[in-house]
């Protein structure tokens, strides 16, 4: 099957890429003349385990081109998937200037029937949007289909080679056919291809990031009442996480929520909400708690030392938000870095992945680190932001050897209450009793 994927972002690139390894012919277009000359000469343009490999055999395999040539990338395609952005606006609404826009080109470009797919996560209503947009230019047959992608960054290869279930929202049975057959491969096991309409596929992506965003401000707020009563999030974790209503995933509290999905997603489903006069009050509830929950350390840190951070030197461990990935979007450590800077201290940091990134973004006002050791040379208190595996089993020696005083706080709950005690820490983790 020849498809064409428009956008070569987080999401565009795994899709093309998977779409490839199953043997199809993949053209990805996207607008960035500079982002197409480096993919089509096999350098990857982000960091996600497992993608790169496969990126590589399938254009030596020549199954997966680039251009930014949209005429030419839709020829002969009978499929074609638009995976742009949807920015949140300033309201917090989804911004579809680049679908609707893509969408308009691809009326002026068609003659024959394609299917036109939304993999882009888009408000309810936004398949019909599209749909006049292409059908201001085209008079011929062709449909637009809702396919939401449910990628976790990190394990996004993973995730779409051996999805746990397809949402595909279309109304005509030739699309449907056709949307079957592209993603028979990766459903031999069983799991299920959900047809639905498109106004239903578009709510049930924003549904799922939504209800996981709640399941841990829920858990965080656990959290603080934990701190207040002196008992131990973790253990409630496992109390509730056993109970098969609740399942154990995204039970685990810290400084919060970030990334290209979950704040995106909230923010747009409350705002699709207001559009129909409808106050979704827990999502409002949901937003609040995960603000104020990235700041979470910052009243323990300065008490611990007295209330003045002017002149202290910070080494923070953990800059994406999320390990395995190098995105930085609403990640919890630049909340962090913002306030410690004004409160007057400085930071040296270390992330395996999103250095480029945060520099790129905030510049040099921090110390890059070469690696998690060199972050705290000097440094007067270790934080840490983001639960990478290679932070979880440091050498203590080496730690105590630099840092200035034993103080770590720990945004994540990486390390065990009794061994810190024993090695004569302050600790301070989050819904877990301090160490002191």
């Amino acid at each position: 099957m020849n498809i064409t994927v428009v956008g070569t972002g987080y999401v565009g690139l795994v899709t093309g890429t998977c779409f490839a390894e199953t043997g199809n012919k993949v053209t990805c277009v996207d607008i960035d003349a500079g982002k197409v000359e480096k993919l089509s000469r096999g350098e990857i343009t982000i960091y996600e385990p497992g993608l790169e490999k496969i990126f590589l055999r399938n254009l030596k395999e020549e199954r997966l081109f680039f251009t930014t040539d949209l005429a030419e990338g839709i020829k002969d395609a009978s499929i074609i998937m638009l995976a742009l952005p949807t920015p949140p606006g300033e309201d917090g609404s989804a911004d579809l200037r680049y679908i609707l826009g893509v969408a308009h080109d691809l009326g002026k470009l068609l003659k024959d029937y394609k299917v036109i797919v939304d993999k882009s996560t888009v408000p309810v209503g936004t398949s019909a949007k599209v749909f006049d947009a292409v059908r201001a230019n085209y008079k011929g047959e062709f449909d637009v289909v809702s396919n939401p992608e449910f990628l976790r960054e990190g394990v996004a290869v993973e995730d779409f080679m051996k999805p746990d279930r397809v949402v595909i929202g279309a109304s005509s049975d030739r699309a449907r056919k056709l949307m079957g057959e592209l993603y028979a491969p990766f459903v031999r096991q069983g799991n299920p291809i959900i047809y639905m309409d498109e106004k239903s596929a578009e709510l049930s992506k924003y549904a799922a990031n939504s209800f996981l965003a709640t399941k841990i401000s829920f858990m965080n707020e656990i959290a603080i009442l934990c701190e207040r009563f002196g008992a131990d999030v973790d253990m409630i974790r496992r109390g509730i996480g056993s109970d098969e209503r609740i399942g154990k995933r995204f039970l685990f509290s810290g400084i919060g929520y970030g990334g290209s999905c979950f704040p995106k997603d909230v923010q747009a489903l409350v705002k699709s909400s207001n559009e129909v006069n409808y106050d979704f009050r827990i999502l409002n509830a949901v937003m609040e708690v995960n603000d104020h929950q990235k700041m979470h350390l910052i009243p323990g840190i300065q008490k611990y030392f007295n209330g003045d951070l002017k002149g202290k030197h910070f080494a923070l461990w953990g800059l994406a938000f999320k390990p395995n990935t190098d995105d930085i979007r609403e990640a919890p450590a630049l909340v962090l870095i913002e306030h410690l800077r004004k409160a007057g201290a400085t930071v040296s940091a270390f992330d395996p992945e999103a250095m480029k990134n945060v520099k790129h973004t905030i510049g040099e006002v921090i110390t890059y680190a070469d690696n998690q050791y060199d972050a705290l040379k000097n440094a007067d208190a270790l934080i840490i932001a983001t639960e990478w595996n290679e932070f979880r089993t440091p050498d203590f020696a080496k730690v105590t050897a630099l840092l200035k005083n034993k103080a770590i706080f720990d945004g994540r709950n990486l390390f065990d209450l009794a061994t810190m005690r024993d090695m004569g820490y302050h600790y301070e983790s989050v819904g877990r009793p301090s160490v002191n």
